[in-house]
């Protein structure tokens, strides 16, 4: 016989159960960065965990986001990124890459930093990624949710997964985070429909150290801590998050910046 305090597999309502807890609720608009090997043996692996999520948020009334990354360092004026809605694998984590494969998922079009959503608003918080000068600034999925009340939950990874401190950067305008010159991005959307811009792509050389905000995070109360499963995580105000961040950025345009 199993010996039950040895069993560490999640169920869904344990997952659930954590998730309330730690503060999602549904209406919630909650931008997911994940690890999937964090959380513990769930039966069913990523499709169990976004089903959790989905009833976590109720998607008839809020939406789930997740990255959906594909940008490299080779990235350039010399090495153009090619993106294709339907065919390009992300490199965020099983969880977001069976997301977006899911047929009722709508993918942004973005050569580097596309997003993936399902719910009420997936289609608004996807659209129109294709015309953002750069990456995660603005117009972009990531300051929608700093604009119009989201979250982002950090589910069995650190702060330095979150790649909405990219839209601080990119709205404060600090030095090191863009290439000096726009690329020309080949993109095809959902319909086969091809699509060139001409847009700021990140500059990749510079070490990054967002987890300097954590303790400023949580004492504040921007940041809540607990364990989904196995998993410790975060769930963050993005709204109150961008507005402090950016203060501070603005302060210290190298706050960011990891000491060489």
């Amino acid at each position: 016989m199993t010996n039950p305090s040895l069993d560490h597999t999640m169920d869904k309502q344990r997952l659930l159960r954590d998730l309330r807890q730690l503060g999602v609720q549904p209406g919630m608009e909650l931008l997911v960065h994940s690890s999937l090997s964090r959380i513990g043996h769930v039966e069913g692996g990523a499709n169990t965990v976004i089903d959790v999520l989905l009833e976590s948020i109720d998607p008839a009334k809020g939406t789930l986001l997740v990255p959906t990354l594909t940008g490299s360092s080779a990235d350039g004026p010399q090495h153009p990124p090619r993106f294709d809605t339907k065919e390009s694998r992300c490199w965020t984590g099983l969880i977001p890459e069976t997301l977006r494969l899911r047929e009722e998922a709508y993918r942004s079009v973005s050569p580097t930093h596309s997003v993936a959503a399902i719910g009420k608003h997936a289609f608004e918080w996807t659209r129109g990624h294709e015309d953002c000068w750069t990456p995660c600034g603005y117009g972009s999925p990531y300051y929608r949710l700093c604009r119009r009340g989201g979250h982002i939950l950090l589910l069995g990874v650190t702060l330095e997964s979150n790649t909405t401190f990219h839209t601080v950067e990119e709205v404060v305008g600090v030095s090191y985070h863009l290439q000096s010159i726009p690329v020309t991005c080949a993109m095809t959307d959902v319909d086969g429909n091809e699509i060139v811009r001409q847009l700021m792509l990140h500059d990749w050389g510079t070490p990054r150290r967002f987890s300097v905000l954590e303790p400023a995070l949580l004492a504040e109360g921007i940041m809540k801590r607990a364990r989904i499963g196995q998993a410790d995580s975060l769930l963050i105000d993005a709204a109150r998050m961008f507005t402090y961040a950016s203060a501070r950025l603005m302060n210290d345009p190298r706050l960011f910046v990891s000491p060489t």
